[in-house]
């Protein structure tokens, strides 16, 4: 299941008091690689404090997360790995269910999927801070360490020929398009975004234009990508930090009305452990600020692409960064 998929079920899960230990979920296991200190040195408060890192099951999510585990391990936490939890909604309710103490996660699905709002706030840090309080307020989670830098959101992906041919680089070329070369105005979209407000139709309205629904695909989202690569279709959805972007040369067009909501990334914590940990946030901040979309790309397709593994991708950035050392 993609995340988006995933997140079509999240509300309703939630709402429903789905618990993450009908997922028979176990305490997690050791930290997959050994770290020693780097920038990010030893916190006393932290020390030999049982901390778990959960995660959700795709690439993006078991990378950041064991870039999570190797921070709080440098900070001499006794940390736990449970990453890999299936569903958007699993995920969220370890957090909430104490099952685990710390995920990544994206103000979008906590704003649209989590809190159930259906207009996206367009401005990152407006967003962030909408999410952080009505978390708070709402479910006592506790939003910390933002990477604005990160927005996993939606994105409409060309190849380099529909580039050079149609001088596309934005999502307000769409309407010429479909008026000067209607024989180029073919999509490849998923199923679910092909339906929904803020999927295609929404893009559509926006963005002022209609698509004859014979040149409107709709794909699986791991096809999609290579059939951009192929011509199949000219406009192909995607998510924005996929590291087969990068991996096939494709370019992503601009959002330039801000139609998509945000996807910027953030640690949420319980707040009750937050506030009796607060030093958790001065040991991610340096991190986040590390991470972009750009970063997360080239990441991604390390393990997408080429085929390696996710914890070791992800000390090697730790390490490359200088925030832990190999032991």
């Amino acid at each position: 299941m993609n995340r988006r998929t995933a997140l079509k079920f999240a509300s309703a899960a939630l709402a429903a008091g789905v618990l993450v230990s009908g997922c028979g979920l176990s305490s997690g296991s050791s930290v997959p690689l050994p770290v020693g200190p780097g920038s990010i040195r030893p916190v006393p408060e932290l020390e030999g404090v049982r901390l778990t890192v959960g995660s959700k099951d795709f690439t993006e999510q078991l990378i950041l997360s064991y870039m999570a585990q190797f921070a709080l391990e440098a900070a001499g936490a006794n940390v736990r790995d449970l990453s890999n939890i299936t569903g958007s909604a699993s995920a969220r309710n370890a957090l909430a269910s104490k099952q685990i103490d710390v995920l990544w996660e994206y103000t979008g699905s906590s704003w649209i999927s989590y809190n159930g709002n259906t207009e996206p706030i367009p401005d990152a840090r407006e967003a962030y801070e909408a999410v952080r309080q009505l978390d708070l307020q709402r479910n006592g989670i506790n939003w910390t360490a933002p990477a604005f830098k990160v927005d996993n959101t939606y994105a409409f992906a060309v190849n380099q020929d529909a580039v050079r041919r149609l001088g596309v680089t934005r999502l307000s070329d769409l309407p010429r398009v479909v008026a000067e070369h209607p024989q180029d105005a073919t999509f490849c979209v998923e199923t679910e975004f092909a339906n929904r407000n803020d999927g295609f139709p929404g893009v559509q309205e926006t963005y002022g234009f209609k698509a004859d629904e014979t040149k409107v695909n709709t794909l699986a989202t791991g096809t999609i990508y290579q059939a951009v690569l192929n011509g199949t279709c000219t406009f192909g959805e995607v998510y924005a930090t996929d590291g087969r972007i990068q991996a096939l040369n494709l370019t992503t067009l601009e959002d330039d009305k801000q139609f998509f909501p945000r996807y910027n990334l953030g640690l949420t914590v319980r707040d009750e452990l937050l506030q009796r940990y607060p030093q958790i946030t001065a040991v991610f901040e340096p991190v986040s600020e590390r991470l972009s979309n750009a970063e997360l790309l080239k990441l991604n397709a390390k393990v997408d692409v080429d085929g390696r593994d996710p914890a070791e991708v992800a000390r090697e950035w730790m390490v490359q960064q200088g925030f832990v050392t190999m032991p």
